[in-house]
């Protein structure tokens, strides 16, 4: 009976785990379309000091706005702030929505994001937090013996992001997106921790990745 009680357990956790909460919600603010010799810039948002944005994430969100049959063509962020250097450094990229239309404003810098092909750059924040964490896990080891651990601990995962698009052509912010998601995760350990963790970020890059081609494409 106590076997079976487990094994429920584990189901139960297998289930919660692929329960993540999404949310995206766009505002737009002149039409878009792309032409097949034109692409897209993917770049996560800068403080003065690092980027704000997980790498992992703008990369996620590139590799998923490029794929599928609608998908667009996008240049990496190492790429673009390569070809645009220095003015996409850390330390002198813009840091809100105003800067980064000043900066595109400048004929020089416009051509040459031109040249490279790139119609729309788009420009994400966020991050993604965990919240609400409440439990332990206690890990011991005794001499020659494997390591036991017991406990249960659970948190929040929370993802929140939001992509300003910008029409290098047009010289004009065409809209916004955001993407959230959350989810709970566990890990209940009996001997062995068994995390179960809810995909919080890789939900949200895949709703912001798909109404993105959607908003682009017009």
């Amino acid at each position: 009976m106590k076997q079976n009680k487990n094994i429920l357990l584990v189901v139960m956790l297998l289930l919660l785990n692929g329960c993540v909460a999404t949310t995206v919600q766009q505002i737009r603010h002149a039409d878009t379309g792309i032409d097949s010799d034109q692409g897209i810039a993917i770049l996560g948002r800068f403080s003065h000091t690092e980027n704000e944005t997980e790498t992992e994430f703008i990369r996620c969100v590139a590799n998923r706005a490029e794929g599928g049959s609608n998908g667009l063509a996008v240049m990496a962020e190492d790429t673009f702030i390569d070809q645009l250097f220095p003015w996409f450094e850390p330390r002198r990229a813009p840091s809100n929505i105003e800067e980064l239309g000043g900066l595109l404003d400048q004929p020089l810098i416009r051509k040459k994001v031109e040249d490279l092909g790139v119609r729309y750059l788009v420009w994400v924040g966020g991050r993604t937090e965990r919240v609400d964490q409440s439990g332990t896990v206690h890990c011991a080891m005794a001499t020659g013996a494997m390591p036991a651990c017991f406990g249960f601990l659970s948190w929040e995962g929370e993802a929140e992001y939001e992509a300003n698009v910008w029409d290098i052509s047009k010289g004009v912010s065409v809209g916004k997106l955001s993407s959230e998601a959350s989810g709970t995760s566990f890990i209940p350990a009996i001997i062995v921790p068994l995390p179960f963790i809810a995909p919080v970020q890789s939900a949200a890059c895949t709703t912001l990745a798909s109404r993105l081609k959607d908003f682009i494409g017009g």
